[in-house]
């Protein structure tokens, strides 16, 4: 499990993980150099990967769907490896309750999310697809991107923020995060901010 100071760095990482070393310890209140030696490894297989949160809208892709399907058993193999070949394809997920893929899909509009569906049928015994627009993103990867929203990691009784037993660790990341440094300290890990900062360029 994560240490307080390790879970609000990986908060303040969920909301901008492009942050410099620089302006991420002026937030939490941790030394730039613990910033860095915990970047380097204590977080493999917890952060899978950096990516970009796109608009792809305005990049000409006017149709978002999400399409579900149910398809023959002895197909789902097929599928499975033809979706991911799929350029159109943003994510797939294998789910239950009757289905076996939801799939998100990014078209310029909506003859080619029509093409897309259409292949589909042709090619694979589809027992059911259902198609879902995405008129609007209203909330979208938010979750434990913010100190107050690591209390969830904590909660072992009841269902809502504050009610566990453990309840309350956001005010203790927050206490712990923010102390202050005196000059010394703060010049140090500019220097160190420097160095790291010059060695990634």
């Amino acid at each position: 499990m994560l240490s307080q100071k390790e879970l609000l760095i990986l908060a303040h990482l969920r909301k901008n993980a492009r942050e410099t070393l620089t302006r991420l310890s002026k937030k939490t209140g941790i030394p730039i150099s613990t910033i860095h030696d915990k970047l380097k490894g204590r977080y493999e297989g917890i952060i899978e990967k950096y990516t970009a949160i796109v608009n792809f809208t305005r990049l000409g892709f006017a149709s978002r769907a999400y399409i579900i399907l149910r398809v023959n058993k002895s197909q789902r193999a097929a599928i499975h490896d033809f979706l991911l070949r799929q350029e159109f394809v943003n994510s797939l997920y294998k789910i239950n309750n009757g289905y076996d893929f939801l799939v998100e899909g990014l078209f310029h509009g909506m003859r080619d999310l029509e093409f897309f569906s259409e292949r589909l049928d042709e090619k694979f015994d589809i027992k059911e697809m259902k198609i879902y627009h995405i008129i609007d993103d209203i909330k979208r990867e938010e979750f434990l991107n913010t100190p107050e929203s690591l209390r969830v990691l904590e909660l072992d009784e009841g269902p809502f923020p504050g009610h566990g037993r453990k309840a309350g660790i956001s005010k203790g990341v927050e206490e712990e995060g923010h102390g202050e440094k005196d000059e010394e300290e703060e010049a140090e890990d500019e220097r160190k901010a420097w160095r790291y900062e010059k060695r990634k360029v």
